[in-house]
C-alpha cells in the first residue's frame, strides 16, 4: 500500500474514537489486533486495507485507555509526585504534568491543573516541584449543544485537577521560554496592544481582554489570535527566502535544493517551541514535516493526498486529537479550500490583471464563509457576515505587517539594540491600533442559527457538486427530494399535545425550562460569578439553539445560584415577565394560592405565604405545573421548616408526578413527610459534582429511592429532559441516552460528589 492508502486507513481507524459509546476492554483490543494482523497478512488488497484500519483502531483505543487510566486510579487518595510546571497565573492556578509518581518515572502524558493554593515561592514554567497531591477526574457540565468540557480536556491531555497539600521546589530554574517571555513582557509593558502582540507572537492569550476577544469573534477574525499554520508557515517562509537568497552567492557544488526547505522546517519547529508547543502549533509542525518529506520524495502528490497524509500523521501521533475542535476546524478549512478551488475555480477575465490579487482574496473569503458554515454552526451555533469584509483587510494587515513586525521585534529582543527594537514594537502597536480601529467600524454581523437549520448549511457543498455534475438534468428526482428534505424546517409542525421539562446542567445552581408548542418559561436562572453568569454562558445559547424564546421567568428566591442569570436574560429578552416572592420592581407576585395559565398548563403557587417576612431558602416560591393528568412540583431551595408549614392543611394539593429535589439534595430539606406526601415517581436534583457541601446527600438519595422514586441528578446524567404526553412520559438523560460517548462517562470514584 502507498502512503495515501495508509493515511486513509489511519483516519478511518482513529475517527471512530469520536463516536464510540464505550471503550473496548484490553482483551477485546488484543482480539481485534490479532484479527487485524491476520487480515494484513493476506494477499487481497481489501483484506490488507481492513487489517491496517483495525490496527490503527487498536492504536487509538490504547491511547484513549492511557488517558482514562489515571482518572480512575490516581484519584483515590494522596499521592507523592514530581510535577513539572507548564504554566501558571502567578497566583493559585498552575498547570503541569507528572514526571515521577511515588518515586518511579511516569511515562504517560498526564496533565494536571492545580487550583486554590499559592506555591511557597514564585513559580514559573519549567520548574520542578515535589508535591503531595489530591487529584480528581475531570467532570464537565453537559447540555445539548453546549460547550463540552470533558471532550476538550481529553483533547488537551488535561484530565486531572486538584490541590496540593505540600509542595517543595526541586529545580527552581525557569525554562528558557519562560525567561524570554518575562523579559518580553517587561519590554512591551508600555504599549497599548501588548497583550495582543504577546498573543500573536507567543500564544499568550490569557491577558487579552474579553472585549477584544468578543470583537474578533463577532467579526470572524478570532483565528488570527491563534498560533496557527499561518504564523508558523510565515516564519518558515521567511527563513526559506533568506537561505535561498544566500545560495545565490554560493558555488553550485555547495547548493542543495533541500537546504532552504530543511532550514524553514527547523525554524518553524523552533518558533513552535518558543510559543509553548500549543496543540495548533504542534499540529502545524507535524504537517510541515509531512509536506517536506513528501516534497523531498521526488514524486508528484495531489492536494487531497497531502491533506490526508497530514491529517493521518497528526492522528497517528496523537489519536485523541480527533476530539479537538481546533483540529476539526483547521482540517475542514483546508479541505474546503481544496474543494473550492478544484470544483469552482476563479474565472480568468481579460483586462482584470491589476485587480487579480484583490479578486483572489475576496474569492477566498467567500469560499471560507460558505463552505465552513456546517462546522461553524455546529460548534458556535452561528456565523458572522462581517467576516467577509473584516478578513479582506485583517488577514493582509496581520499577515504581512503586524505579525512580521512582531516576529522581527522578538528576534531583535535577543540582541542589545533597544532603540531599534522599540521602534519595531511601536510600529507593530500602531498597526494593531489601525486594525482594531477598522474592526470597530464594522457593523455587528453575528447571526445566530438554531438546530433546525444545521442541515441547510450543507447547501453550498451540495449546490457546487450538483452544478458540476449537472444533477438537475441527470437525477432530477434526487434533487427534488433533497430540496424537500432541506426545506424541512419550513414545513415542520410543532406538536401541541406534549410538553417537556428540561433541567439544565449548570453546576451548583438551578435552571429549568418548561417547553410547550415552541415556547418556554424558566424556573430559576442559574448562578453568577465575577465576570459572567449561567445565562450568558449556557442558558441563552441553549434557548437560541433550540429555537425557544422565553416568555417569562419564575424566580424561586434571591440567592445567586438561582437568580444569577436574570439580568442577562432580561437584557436579551426585555419583554418577558418575571414572577417571584421578592417584591422587586417589575416582578409579578408568587405567593400561596395564586394561579395562572400558560399554553394550556395550570401553574399554582404553594409557598411562601404572602404575610411571611422570612428571606432566603425558606421563602422559595414553590410552584406546581399541571396538565390535568401529570404534574411537576418545583421547590427551589425550600428547607424542612418551610416544608412542614407548607404541608399543613395543603398536602393533598402537592401530589405530583415529578419533584425537583429541594436545595440540591441537602440534608436540611426533603423531609420524609414531603417525600411521602408528594407521592411522585421521579426526583430530579441539580448540583455540581465537586461541590463543597457534598450535595446531594446520600441519605436524601436513599430516602427518595425507598419511597419508589426514580432518582436522577445532573452530576450523573448531565441535562435531564422529561417529556409528558397523554398517559405517558419519556426521560432523556444526555450523558447516557442522547450523547453516549466514552469521554462523557463518569470517571473516578463512582459516587464522588465532594
Amino acid at each position: 500500500m502507498g502512503i495515501p492508502v495508509i493515511s486513509i486507513c489511519a483516519i478511518l481507524g482513529i475517527v471512530p474514537l469520536y463516536v464510540l459509546p464505550a471503550l473496548p476492554g484490553l482483551q477485546s483490543v488484543w482480539i481485534i489486533m490479532l484479527v487485524g494482523i491476520a487480515f494484513a497478512m493476506q494477499q487481497s488488497k481489501l483484506a490488507l486495507f481492513t487489517g491496517t484500519t483495525l490496527l490503527f483502531f487498536c492504536w487509538g483505543i490504547l491511547a484513549a485507555q492511557e488517558s482514562v487510566w489515571p482518572m480512575n486510579n490516581l484519584t483515590a487518595g494522596p499521592l507523592q509526585a514530581e510535577v513539572a510546571i507548564a504554566a501558571t497565573d502567578g497566583a493559585t492556578v498552575h498547570q503541569g504534568y507528572i514526571v515521577r509518581l511515588n518515586g518511579k518515572r511516569w511515562h504517560a502524558a498526564t496533565g494536571i491543573t492545580l487550583y486554590g493554593n499559592y506555591l511557597p515561592q514564585k513559580a514559573c514554567a519549567g520548574q520542578r516541584w515535589a508535591m503531595t497531591l489530591r487529584l480528581r477526574a475531570v467532570h464537565g457540565e453537559l447540555n445539548d449543544g453546549g460547550y463540552d468540557a470533558q471532550q476538550n480536556a481529553f483533547a488537551r491531555h488535561q484530565t486531572l485537577s486538584g490541590r496540593f497539600t505540600q509542595a517543595e521546589v526541586i529545580d527552581e530554574r525557569c525554562s528558557l521560554r519562560a525567561r524570554y517571555l518575562t523579559s518580553l513582557q517587561a519590554s512591551l509593558s508600555s504599549f497599548q496592544w501588548a497583550p495582543v502582540m504577546l498573543g500573536l507572537g507567543m500564544g499568550e492569550r490569557l491577558n487579552v481582554s474579553r472585549d477584544v476577544k468578543n470583537l474578533m469573534r463577532e467579526t470572524g477574525t478570532l483565528h488570527l489570535m491563534a498560533i496557527s499554520g499561518l504564523h508558523i508557515a510565515l516564519a518558515a517562509s521567511v527563513v526559506w527566502l533568506l537561505v535561498r537568497g544566500i545560495q545565490f552567492f554560493l558555488p553550485c557544488r555547495w547548493i542543495r535544493w533541500q537546504t532552504p526547505l530543511l532550514a524553514g522546517l527547523l525554524s518553524a519547529a523552533f518558533y513552535a517551541w518558543l510559543t509553548g508547543l500549543q496543540p495548533p502549533a504542534l499540529r502545524t509542525i507535524v504537517s510541515l514535516t509531512v509536506v517536506a518529506a513528501l516534497k523531498m520524495s521526488g514524486r508528484q502528490w495531489s492536494p487531497w493526498q497531502v491533506w490526508s497524509t497530514c491529517v493521518a500523521a497528526i492522528l497517528a501521533i496523537d489519536p485523541l486529537a480527533v476530539l479537538s475542535q481546533s483540529l476539526a476546524l483547521s482540517a475542514f478549512a483546508v479541505a474546503a479550500l481544496i474543494f473550492w478551488y478544484q470544483w469552482l475555480p476563479l474565472p480568468r477575465w481579460g483586462g482584470m490583471r491589476r485587480w487579480r490579487p484583490l479578486a483572489t482574496l475576496f474569492y477566498l473569503q467567500v469560499g471560507m464563509l460558505l463552505l465552513l458554515l456546517p462546522l461553524q454552526v455546529l460548534i458556535f451555533h452561528g456565523f458572522t457576515l462581517s467576516s467577509l469584509a473584516a478578513n479582506l483587510f485583517a488577514v493582509p494587515l496581520a499577515t504581512f505587517i503586524s505579525v512580521p513586525l512582531i516576529l522581527l521585534g522578538m528576534l531583535l529582543h535577543l540582541f542589545p539594540v533597544a532603540t531599534l527594537e522599540h521602534a519595531v514594537w511601536f510600529a507593530a502597536d500602531k498597526s494593531l491600533s489601525g486594525l482594531f480601529w477598522l474592526l470597530t467600524r464594522l457593523p455587528d454581523g453575528w447571526q445566530d442559527v438554531d438546530e433546525r437549520w444545521q442541515y441547510i448549511t450543507l447547501l453550498p457543498w451540495l449546490a457546487i457538486i450538483g452544478w458540476r455534475f449537472r444533477a438537475w438534468k441527470t437525477v432530477p428526482a434526487v434533487c427534488l427530494a433533497g430540496s424537500i428534505m432541506l426545506a424541512f424546517p419550513l414545513w415542520r409542525t410543532v406538536k401541541a399535545d406534549g410538553w417537556t421539562l428540561h433541567m439544565l446542567d449548570v453546576g451548583q445552581g438551578l435552571a429549568m425550562v418548561i417547553e410547550r408548542r415552541g415556547r418556554a418559561v424558566l424556573y430559576d436562572t442559574g448562578l453568577a460569578w465575577p465576570g459572567g453568569d449561567s445565562a450568558q454562558q449556557l442558558i441563552v445559547p441553549w434557548l437560541r439553539w433550540h429555537h425557544l424564546r422565553p416568555e417569562g421567568v419564575i424566580l424561586s428566591h434571591e440567592h445567586l445560584d438561582h437568580a444569577g442569570g436574570l439580568p442577562t436574560l432580561q437584557k436579551t429578552w426585555p419583554a418577558m415577565w418575571v414572577r417571584s416572592p421578592l417584591r422587586w420592581a417589575g416582578h409579578l407576585p408568587c405567593f400561596r394560592g395564586q394561579r395562572w395559565q400558560w399554553q394550556g398548563l395550570t401553574f399554582t403557587a404553594h409557598w411562601p405565604r404572602e404575610e411571611d417576612s422570612a428571606k432566603g431558602n425558606n421563602r422559595s416560591c414553590v410552584v406546581k405545573i399541571d396538565d390535568g393528568e401529570q404534574s411537576v412540583l418545583l421547590t427551589g431551595d425550600i428547607e424542612a421548616q418551610a416544608e412542614q408549614a407548607m404541608l399543613s392543611h395543603h398536602w393533598r394539593y402537592l401530589r405530583s408526578t415529578l419533584i425537583q429535589v429541594p436545595h440540591h439534595g441537602s440534608n436540611t430539606s426533603s423531609s420524609l413527610p414531603l417525600v411521602q406526601r408528594a407521592e411522585g415517581k421521579i426526583a430530579l436534583a441539580s448540583a455540581a459534582r465537586y461541590n463543597a457541601w457534598r450535595f446531594p446527600s446520600a441519605k436524601v438519595v436513599r430516602r427518595y429511592q425507598k419511597e419508589g422514586y426514580i432518582w436522577l441528578d445532573t452530576p450523573q446524567s448531565g441535562q435531564i429532559s422529561v417529556t409528558f404526553s397523554q398517559h405517558n412520559r419519556h426521560i432523556l438523560r444526555l450523558r447516557d441516552h442522547y450523547l453516549p460517548r466514552w469521554y462523557h462517562q463518569w470517571f473516578g470514584a463512582p459516587v464522588d460528589n465532594g
